[in-house]
This record gives structure tokens, C-alpha cells and sequence, in this order.
């Protein structure tokens, strides 16, 4: 029934609010954390993590071939002891110049660039309309106006980079052509969100990178044309592919990682999810603990009618990321 992620064991959720509640107050004032709930390595380990950061969406009836650079057990837990090493990192050496506290705003600067195949509709030529809709969005959803749980951040469109290439058309996953799109497309730095629009490869909604140390020019996130609202794809086309996927920029997984047991996404306010949730379904629950499967959750894989919130935890765990990878 689609993709699987591959499945991380889950520490009680206790722990990963508190490991999120003190890294978030390390990205404010400074103080140096325990280790990330995650990690099993050693506190000096400060090394990148492995070169595989994205996660993706896809469809109900999806029949993707694979989920884009899919996060093992270990590569969860190098990223989650990497993040924890950053804040220590900036801490020790009293680099906060651009830290972000709990109340303030981040405005982050979107560049759109729009993939066709050629100038039609029915080749990627999306009208700006959709974009700036899009845009709209994002800001409902992460002001927490659409239901959920505000957090830090705001997005403000700088520019629509029209492309027409037929060999990027349709955007391949992980394909050398998807590499030569972004390494001659990306603009700015770590803080700016690079979209590329287009036709998707293996029935894929979308994917995402997350964030790291370096600037990588595969940064930013991918995301199926006609899921913008307005578009054609069907169920899919309210905008929340995009709210979706700019989750995973911002550091978040998926709320069924992990399945029942361990940290799962390390957030302890989305409670444990077997696996992931498709259309629209009523009163799903498919774990033990408590509560019900988060299927309003922006990070599972409803329809975007049902999806309208993050939660608090959510916007903690995104902060934290900022301050410790985006923010100047």
C-alpha cells in the first residue's frame, strides 16, 4: 500500500520530550543538553551524518518503487546525535548570532522554481496563482491557524524560476538528472527554501531533504505540480504536500516512524502510529499506547482534507533544528 519508512525502535516518549525541551532551551539561552533519546554513539561525536537526508509523500494506491533516501535505524540516530553535538557545539564556543528564542519569528525566503516540459499546462507550466496560493498555504498551516499548534515560522516568496528542460521533466528521485537540476538551480544559503516543481517520478507526492552542517545542493524540497491548490491531482491538490514536505526541511518525521514502539518521530505529543494512515479514516488506532493515530497530523499521509495541525512538540523539534542548521 505504498511506501514503508524503515522502522526505528521507540524509547518511551518521556525521554523525547525532555531531550527536545532541553535542546530547545540550549538553541535560547545556551545551556549544553544531555544526549539526544535517539543516540546510542558517543557524546563527541560531531560528524556529518551519513548522506542520506530526505523523506517523502506518497498517494493512497501509491506504487512507488522506493521512498526517496529512506532513514535507517542508524542514520536516525547518527542524525539525532549530530544535532545534539551542534548545539553543544555552538554553546561551548557562545557562536548564538542568529539564534532564534521560543517567541520570535523566522521569515523564511522561498525561491519556486517551476520544471516544464514545455510551455502548456499539461507540461508543468503551472500559473503563478497556484504558487502564490501556495505560499498561503504554508503560512496558515505553520501559524497554526488551520487548527494545530503555532510555530516560528513564516514564508515570503522572493521568486519564480521558470525552467523548461525536458531531461529534468518528470523530476526523478534520486536520478543524476535530478542532481543537475539543483546543482544549477539552487539559490541562497541554509536559511532559504529552494522549491522544484514538476511532474513526479514513481507515483510519488513529494520529497524532502532534511537539514545538516553543510549547505548541500540537493536542499530543498520537491513537490508534484498539481498538488498546489487548485490543481488536478485529486484529494492531494489543497497545498499540503508542500506543508508536508517543508516538515521534513524543518527536521520532522513522519509520524508513524518507528511503528509502536521506541522514539518513533521524537516528539512525545503525536502518539505512536503502526503505520501510515491513508484517505481519511475514522477513530484508527493502531497501537497499544495512548492515544489515536495522529492521522490529522500534517506528517502522516491523509488526504490534505484531513490534515490540519502540527503540535507543539512539532514546533519545538523545527526550532531546535533552525537554530542548530538554518539560522545565520
Amino acid at each position: 500500500m505504498g511506501l514503508r519508512p524503515n522502522l526505528l525502535t521507540r524509547r518511551t516518549a518521556g525521554v523525547a520530550s525532555t531531550t527536545l525541551a532541553l535542546l530547545l532551551s540550549t538553541a535560547a539561552v545556551g545551556v549544553v543538553p544531555a544526549a539526544s533519546a535517539f543516540s546510542a554513539a558517543p557524546a563527541e561525536v560531531c560528524a556529518e551524518p551519513a548522506d542520506i537526508h530526505s523523506d517523502a509523500r506518497v498517494k493512497a494506491g501509491g506504487q512507488a518503487k522506493h521512498e526517496p533516501n529512506a532513514l535507517t535505524t542508524n542514520q536516525v540516530r547518527e542524525r539525532e546525535a549530530d544535532l545534539a553535538a551542534v548545539l553543544r557545539e555552538r554553546a561551548a564556543s557562545r557562536s548564538g548570532a542568529g539564534t532564534v528564542g521560543p517567541f520570535a519569528t523566522v521569515t523564511i525566503p522561498v525561491v519556486v522554481h517551476v520544471i516544464q516540459e514545455n510551455s502548456t499546462r499539461a507540461g508543468g507550466n503551472i500559473p503563478d496563482s497556484m504558487i502564490t496560493s501556495q505560499i498561503n498555504v504554508l503560512n496558515q498551516a505553520y501559524a497554526g491557524s488551520t487548527g494545530g499548534a503555532a510555530t516560528a515560522f513564516a514564508f515570503q516568496l522572493q521568486k519564480v524560476n521558470r525552467v523548461t528542460n525536458a531531461a529534468w521533466y518528470p523530476i526523478v528521485s534520486g536520478s543524476s538528472a535530478e542532481r543537475s537540476m539543483k546543482t544549477s538551480l539552487r539559490e541562497g544559503g541554509k536559511n532559504t527554501l529552494n522549491v522544484y516543481l514538476g511532474e513526479l517520478s514513481d507515483g510519488l507526492l513529494g520529497w524532502a531533504t532534511f537539514p545538516k552542517r553543510t549547505l548541500d545542493k540537493m536542499d530543498g524540497v520537491v513537490a508534484l505540480n498539481e498538488s498546489l491548490p487548485g490543481g488536478t491531482a485529486t484529494n492531494y491538490n489543497q497545498g499540503d504536500t508542500g506543508t508536508h514536505e517543508v516538515g521534513h526541511w524543518l527536521n520532522l518525521y513522519h509520524t508513524f516512524q518507528g511503528g509502536c514502539s521506541g522514539s518513533g518521530d521524537g516528539v512525545s505529543d503525536t502518539p505512536a502510529e503502526a503505520s501510515p494512515a491513508y484517505e481519511c479514516p475514522t477513530g484508527r488506532d493502531t497501537c497499544t499506547t495512548t492515544g489515536k493515530d495522529p492521522i490529522n497530523n500534517f506528517m502522516d499521509y491523509t488526504y490534505d482534507s484531513c490534515m490540519y495541525q502540527f503540535t507543539a512538540g512539532q514546533a519545538s523539534r523545527m526550532l531546535t533544528a533552525w537554530n542548530a542548521y538554518r539560522a545565520a
